[in-house]
């Protein structure tokens, strides 16, 4: 039945697809971030849905008008040149054959990133790409929420089979990051209950990440509670807030959680932990012999042998940070930095627009709570191997096209908006004027 209800998606999807190429991105979106496909146990599991979706969007780009350029400001330029050098730093890599399907993945995500760039100008769009995202892994937060509460976080949680997120770890930090966003739609509903499931939504998303026992999910939610109470007016009732949220959470965890956390400082007695400092000098020591990086591939052993002061400790990087730097060596480290240092201005320019109309609010709650996402993968990204994931990337074209919008005062042009449930949650169907 699973299998039948993704593949009809799907199927609809793409065909709609052809003709308004957006609804293709939002299903490549979907497709990408949660993996419904690999929650099946048919013919769907390893059916190339991704591919039928992305053809589609790609027929579909070339007969529609409505393109534009999708090289819209600095985040954009820096994304650019960081695939330009990804590409030249797999090339000139020590296996380009044994790194080639890597490369190809990554390729792929990045070009429909773009081709989204390209389509997707509205607010319609923009808050669509929102809830796609939202949805696609707040949905197993809440599974995951649930089963953690129903086994007394006894058991992790983890993440869609075959996604970067697909361990506990990376999926509880991509819950944290979902969580801020959860609550600029809540912004953005005008119902009671509607709000309160939202609540709900964000409660549960924490209590799954926390339920995963990652330290760098632990570390992530702290620095996002840490900004979101430094800037907020309401420092008083921010804190309190925070709190009375986080004490239940945390006295619910076992005593497993607890003496896993507390090795965050005892890391010289974790093999884990000094399995990460391992792979953060041999990326730091490699950069230094290899310009162009290693390529997608720095966890071999000749390399920990000659570079790594703990030779028999061989793993990922698990850092956003040092897995761009020992890939792609510190030319791929600067563009991939310059992307976030780029994106977090353009959210700060809309959070802190005083200007904007109320039609136009959301634009600085979007700006608010993206950069509070960012801080999220930012902090939780040093300690786990996510530099090619997909939400920040999506995070970037959000703010990338809010900005736009709201430099081409867009408000202006689009219709006025009043709630109607016969569109996306969050906007409304055309007020009628008389």
């Amino acid at each position: 039945m699973r299998d039948i209800i993704v593949i009809a998606i799907v199927l609809a999807g793409s065909l709609a697809a052809l003709r308004r190429p957006w609804i293709g991105i939002m299903l490549w979106t979907w497709l990408s971030i949660m993996n419904p496909h690999r929650y099946t146990y048919g013919m769907a599991y390893s059916a190339p849905l991704a591919a039928v979706a992305a053809a589609c969007v790609m027929l579909g780009l070339l007969m529609s008008r409505e393109r534009e350029s999708p090289f819209k400001a600095s985040p954009v330029t820096w994304f650019t040149l960081f695939i330009v050098w990804m590409t030249i730093s797999w090339l000139a890599g020590l296996d380009p054959s044994g790194d080639y399907e890597q490369w190809k993945k990554v390729m792929k995500i990045d070009l429909m990133l773009l081709v989204a760039l390209a389509l997707l100008h509205s607010k319609k769009h923009i808050v669509a790409l929102m809830w796609v995202c939202v949805g696609s892994l707040a949905l197993l937060g809440v599974k995951g929420g649930v089963f953690t509460l129903v086994t007394g976080a006894s058991q992790r949680v983890w993440g869609p089979p075959g996604s970067f997120i697909e361990d506990n770890n990376e999926f509880a930090v991509a819950l944290i990051m979902t969580i801020p966003l959860v609550r600029f739609l809540q912004m953005q509903l005008h119902g009671v209950w509607a709000k309160r499931a939202m609540t709900a939504v964000m409660v549960m998303c924490a209590v799954s990440a926390l339920g995963s026992q990652s330290r760098g999910a632990l570390l992530a939610i702290s620095a996002m509670a840490l900004y979101l109470w430094w800037n907020g007016k309401n420092k008083l009732g921010i804190g309190l807030v925070l709190v009375l949220v986080a004490v239940p959470l945390i006295a619910f965890m076992p005593d497993s959680w607890t003496n896993r956390m507390s090795t965050i400082g005892t890391y010289e007695q974790d093999t884990s932990a000094m399995g990460r400092i391992s792979a953060w000098w041999n990326a730091w020591n490699l950069a230094f012999h290899y310009p162009f990086g290693a390529g997608f591939n720095a966890a071999r052993p000749e390399l920990f042998a000659q570079f790594s002061p703990y030779p028999t400790q061989i793993q990922g990087a698990h850092s956003i940070y040092f897995l761009a730097l020992g890939n792609h060596g510190f030319i791929g480290l600067g563009l991939f930095l310059a992307i976030w240092i780029a994106t977090w201005r353009s959210a700060g320019w809309l959070r802190t627009r005083k200007d904007l109309p109320p039609q136009a609010r959301w634009c600085a709650d979007l700006g608010s709570m993206c950069q509070v996402s960012l801080v999220g993968y930012l902090v939780g990204g040093a300690f786990l191997s996510l530099t090619y994931f997909d939400l920040p990337y999506n995070i970037m074209v959000m703010v990338v096209l809010t900005r736009i919008w709201v430099e081409k005062s867009s408000w202006q042009t689009e219709p006025a908006y009043a709630p109607g449930w016969r569109t996306i949650p969050g906007l409304a169907e055309p007020v009628k004027q008389s």
